[in-house]
């Protein structure tokens, strides 16, 4: 096996004998041949869309297929076999939409027959591993790049889709990029224009998943959070999908049962549609990369819907539980909104005693803070709003990120810390006082809420009437996994420079590349939070 889509590829170039998220060889040669199949798709279908021919089943397939591949979501040979015959079959489908085309045809997109045994799959896959020999290094890097900033986005257009919310503009470029990989006449900065129309794509994406978030459960409002516990029944949620809490909300409402927050569902307590459960009780434990530590203290029943599950503990596996696309081998899996197994489960166990704990906030929303953008505005000309920081990202287990822990202490007490996504449980316990009665550490929300920083950027360029790179605003953003990348690219598509990335750069992105980013964007990697903070403030 060769993988090196995460921040944690081994030894900084690539895992070869196992993840380090605990994928084995048999599942990465599946999700290989997974995404090697799904570009056949994209072939046929941009030839279909060029005619004319779209198809909904086809469309929702791709970014079904591109986001099991996320790092940390299915971890089951059977359930990716499963989407690679599923696939075969809608290549053929899209071929035949397609009608005749001229050229040559990629290989990937013609008539290969697919083994029916899962050992034949795997050796198949192994043939169309992540390397591609046969083009040019640097082509080969933002190859790479596109594709992790589409998996990225599938993620997001998961979400919405399961709101209610599409954009046919999502479906149609995913064809289009996924194809031009099969297309070697491509130069590469067609390549890079390619992959800043990711990062545009992945904006659509974030503000269309936005708008299905309040038009369900209204804008997210400052909210503290409790850390304690409530004494009863419980049920931990981790991942990112609000409609999963929502139909789980109202199946344990009057049960008795508590439902607490892990990882990325933090800032579901921000909702109004959500926080009016009254048992949505709190959260429980940090970032994902501790959960095989933490689930072994929860006393109930725990439930992964979307990416970033590892390998559980013995002690919790009995009482775990997967949805959607995320899967582990014999773990059981939820299909639908039917939770009744996981509801029996958590009445089975201890459950909590009464224990309060401490409180945080979230719900800090780009409708929260520029609700008093006034008086943001005002502290900035009065002097004592001096900087903001965007300190935020995905979380790892990783050596190094305790980086982002001692920037947000010595970050100076007239600067501003917007955080998001999983990164803030780095340092979002700690009590970073207020500036005229503005906190100054904000939680912006779940990663995709890249959007509502970009939103509150964009707010504060136009009311100091200046670009965003010239306002006193540093990004410094923590990465991890594929969504991570989605968001780079889309900070770039915008034109925003001096974004300083950790832990580690990117392993599939080659010295050149590497060096057209920092020429044309001025990006860089971390060094020490003393040495970051000078560098920005002066």
């Amino acid at each position: 096996m060769f993988c090196y889509q995460c921040e944690q590829a081994s030894k900084g170039t690539g895992c070869t004998a196992i993840g380090v998220c605990g994928k084995q060889p048999d599942v990465a040669a599946l999700q290989d041949l997974l995404v090697y199949t799904l570009k056949g798709i994209a072939f046929w279908a941009n030839k279909a869309r060029e005619n004319g021919t779209k198809d909904n089943e086809i469309d929702r397939f791709m970014i079904d297929g591109l986001f099991t591949t996320v790092t940390n979501v299915d971890f089951s040979a059977e359930a990716v076999s499963s989407f690679i015959v599923e696939g075969v079959r809608l290549r053929d489908k899209a071929k035949t939409m397609a009608g005749p085309v001229t050229g040559t045809i990629p290989a990937a997109a013609q008539g290969w027959n697919l083994p029916e045994s899962i050992a034949e799959q795997v050796k198949l896959g192994e043939l169309h591993g992540v390397k591609d020999y046969t083009v040019d290094d640097d082509i080969h890097s933002v190859r790479e790049l596109i594709t992790y900033g589409i998996k990225g986005y599938a993620a997001y257009a998961d979400h919405a889709r399961i709101l209610g919310k599409e954009a046919d503009e999502i479906y149609a470029f995913t064809h289009k990029a996924l194809a031009a990989q099969l297309d070697d006449s491509l130069d590469l900065m067609a390549n890079v224009n390619l992959a800043l129309e990711a990062g545009k794509i992945n904006y659509l994406t974030m503000e269309l998943l936005n708008q299905a978030h309040v038009a369900a459960y209204g804008h997210p409002v400052p909210t503290p959070v409790q850390l304690g516990t409530k004494a009863g029944k419980a049920i931990l949620v981790s991942g990112h999908d609000l409609k999963f809490l929502e139909e789980l909300l109202k199946q344990t409402e009057g049960t008795g049962i508590n439902i607490y927050t892990h990882g990325e569902m933090l800032p579901a307590h921000g909702y109004p549609g959500l926080k009016k459960y009254a048992h949505l009780a709190g959260n429980f434990g940090g970032a994902w990369q501790d959960q095989y530590k933490e689930f072994q203290d929860f006393p109930g029943a725990i439930i992964f819907n979307t990416n970033c599950i590892q390998k559980p503990a013995d002690n919790y596996k009995g009482r775990l539980f997967t949805w959607g696309l995320v899967q582990w081998p014999d773990v059981k899996h939820i299909d639908g909104f039917d939770f009744s197994e996981v509801i029996k489960k958590a009445q089975e166990c201890d459950g909590f005693e009464e224990n309060p704990g401490q409180e945080i906030l979230t719900g800090f929303g780009h409708n929260a803070i520029l609700g008093v953008a006034d008086k943001v505005i005002e502290g900035v000309k009065a002097g004592a709003i001096k900087h903001f920081f965007l300190v935020g990202g995905c979380d790892g287990a990783k050596s190094g990120r305790n980086y982002y822990t001692e920037f947000a202490e010595k970050a100076p007490k007239d600067t501003v810390i917007l955080t998001l996504a999983c990164g803030k449980f780095r340092f979002n316990k700690m009590d970073l006082g207020d500036i005229g009665g503005i906190p100054r550490l904000l939680d912006v929300g779940q990663c995709n809420d890249a959007y509502s920083a970009i939103q509150v950027a964009l707010a504060l360029s136009e009311a100091f009437e200046c670009g965003v790179n010239e306002l006193p605003l540093s990004l410094v953003l923590s990465w991890y996994e594929q969504k991570a990348v989605a968001i780079l690219l889309t900070l770039l598509h915008l034109g925003i420079k001096n974004i300083k990335l950790g832990p580690t750069l990117p392993a599939f992105v080659t010295p050149n590349v590497l060096n057209f980013l920092v020429e044309n964007y001025n990006i860089g990697p971390i060094t020490t939070a003393e040495e970051d903070l000078k560098q920005i403030l002066g």
